[in-house]
């Protein structure tokens, strides 16, 4: 069952999205509260809206970069999970994950309506945003994600 909303302001948002995108975000949105929930350190998640897109942040534990879900505007159908720009994260998806995802740029794994999802490595990739600033404060030595 999928989690309530507690923002009917985001609730909004995703009921804007055409019902084939909408479906497919709301999978997104469910994994994010699943690795959130199963991850080490990260505390409860905040949906919020930033830049008018479902957002998801760790305000208690400050443990993540901010995730976020839309729509790509680029071209139709397609939809993302997007991450701040001024991280690493998207060039150490790239680096684990190679042509597992389509990237658009340093912010972004775009996904078509058709794609068949890699959800272990997702989750990875979900597990690094939410677990961001806790990697950046421990030893280098420390650093490496697990396999």
């Amino acid at each position: 069952m999928a989690k309530e909303f507690d923002d009917p302001k985001v609730e909004a948002v995703f009921n804007g999205f055409s019902p084939a995108v909408k479906k497919r975000l709301m999978r997104l949105r469910k994994l994010i509260f699943e690795v959130a929930d199963k991850t080490e350190g990260v505390g409860e998640l905040e949906e919020t809206l930033k830049w008018g897109q479902p957002s998801y942040l760790t305000p208690q534990s400050k443990s993540g970069s901010t995730i976020r879900l839309g729509r790509e505007k680029k071209t139709d159908g397609d939809y993302a999970i997007y991450f701040k720009c001024q991280t690493t994260l998207v060039a150490t998806f790239r680096e684990q994950f190679q042509d597992k995802f389509r990237y658009e740029g340093n912010r972004a794994i775009l996904f078509r309506l058709d794609d068949k999802i890699p959800v272990r490595e997702l989750r990875r990739c979900i597990a690094m945003a939410l677990t961001y600033h806790l990697r950046k404060k421990k030893p280098v030595s420390q650093r490496a994600e697990k396999s």
